[in-house]
């Protein structure tokens, strides 16, 4: 797999919101356009990086993110 990813702009950042595929609310730390493939052939999308009340982040589509 390749390590390739940018950096995304996003409304929400640093701001509450809710994962609606999980339910589960935290804080926008990051949106990454991330190359996701573990074959030859690259497959990219835009994962939400949200950090939940534990402290640990988990990812989510970004389309799966909505405000809090």
């Amino acid at each position: 797999m390749s390590e390739c990813y940018e950096y995304v702009p996003h409304r929400l950042l640093r701001q509450r919101v809710r994962d609606i595929a999980s339910g589960v609310e935290g804080v926008l730390m990051a949106v990454i356009n991330e190359n996701v493939s573990d074959t030859g052939l690259e497959r990219w999308m835009e994962l939400a990086y949200i950090r939940g009340a534990s402290g640990r982040e988990f990812t989510t589509a970004v389309t799966n993110v909505e405000p809090a």
